[in-house]
């Protein structure tokens, strides 16, 4: 990683009484990925607006490459670029004809051979975006980005409504944009995408950074380095498993088939798995199923704000 490329310091932004981002800094190196993860209001849109130079802040400092993003946001604009995860596109032009306007707006261009080649989408010179799947306008929304060959790359949920195929392709198409040496900021919904993408993750809640780091630095903070889950009729922890030595913690949800599932935090598998088996056989809880899982950064988010990321 090089020097820092974005500086961001004491920062807030009120919209009459309510603070929505409140005394918030950090730092982005060139080259990194950043993930910002927070549930809905937690005020991290607002943070990258006033980032990107679309909103003024009420106080605090932020850098981008050298510019203020407030005093020059011209300056800032030229040398980034921003996908929005909703996004409308004039539909009687083809995939091209798009990119070509679009670079029109900046002094430097890309290549739209090389853009479109970079996600697979070359074949796709002459479609309109309207005989695209949903994965590659995805894809095409993301390279849009590019037009300008921008230093530093704005994604604002990317993957939102894919199915994890096409998830994973555009996983692959953000790596390939990083290897390129540019700087990416994202925010996700999914916690597995940030854990397999970023270099860096901030947690956000209430307009406050409440967590930083590598996700590896963020999950070994946490009391509990493993989870057992459980497909049950019930909940262990409502029969004597929340007190057991060793377990930290108990919540239970359903899966994506409906059935009940037992989330159990533990500190040690081999000590504590045995004495929940020892317990559900006692009180005669069956389970269809059982897995020991490391904790990812779900867990840690949890753990922090108490809440699911799209509460």
């Amino acid at each position: 990683m090089g020097k820092n490329v974005i500086q961001v310091k004491n920062l807030r932004k009120k919209f009459g009484n309510i603070k929505a981002v409140d005394n918030v800094s950090f730092a982005v190196k060139k080259g990194e990925i950043l993930a910002m993860l927070g549930p809905n209001g937690a005020g991290k849109t607002t943070t990258l607006e006033m980032v990107e130079g679309i909103l003024k802040q009420t106080s605090g400092t932020i850098d981008v490459l050298g510019f203020n993003p407030a005093r020059q946001p011209q300056e800032v604009k030229r040398r980034i670029g921003i996908q929005l995860q909703s996004t409308a596109y004039y539909e009687y032009l083809n995939l091209g004809e798009l990119l070509d306007l679009f670079g029109s707006f900046f002094r430097k261009k890309v290549s739209v051979k090389n853009l479109l080649k970079m996600v697979g989408l070359e074949e796709k010179r002459k479609a309109k975006i309207g005989e695209l799947s949903g994965g590659q306008k995805q894809r095409f929304s993301v390279v849009a980005t590019l037009v300008n060959d921008p230093e530093i790359v704005f994604l604002d949920e990317p993957t939102t409504g894919l199915d994890p195929q096409a998830r994973r392709n555009l996983w692959g198409v953000v790596r390939k944009i990083n290897r390129k040496g540019k700087t990416i900021i994202l925010t996700t919904h999914y916690m597995e995408e940030a854990d397999i993408l970023a270099d860096k993750v901030l947690i956000m809640d209430r307009g406050k950074i409440i967590a930083s780091g590598t996700p590896k630095q963020l999950k070994s903070k946490l009391p509990n380095p493993f989870r057992i889950e459980l497909i049950t009729g019930r909940c262990p922890g409502d029969i004597g498993v929340r007190g057991l030595p060793g377990v930290v913690g108990v919540r239970h949800d359903k899966d994506e088939q409906g059935r009940h599932r037992c989330i159990v935090g533990v500190k040690d598998v081999r000590k504590t798995l045995p004495n929940i088996l020892a317990i559900l056989k006692k009180k005669k809880v069956e389970f269809s199923d059982l897995e020991v899982i490391p904790s990812n950064l779900e867990d840690v988010f949890l753990n922090l704000t108490g809440k699911e990321l799209r509460d």
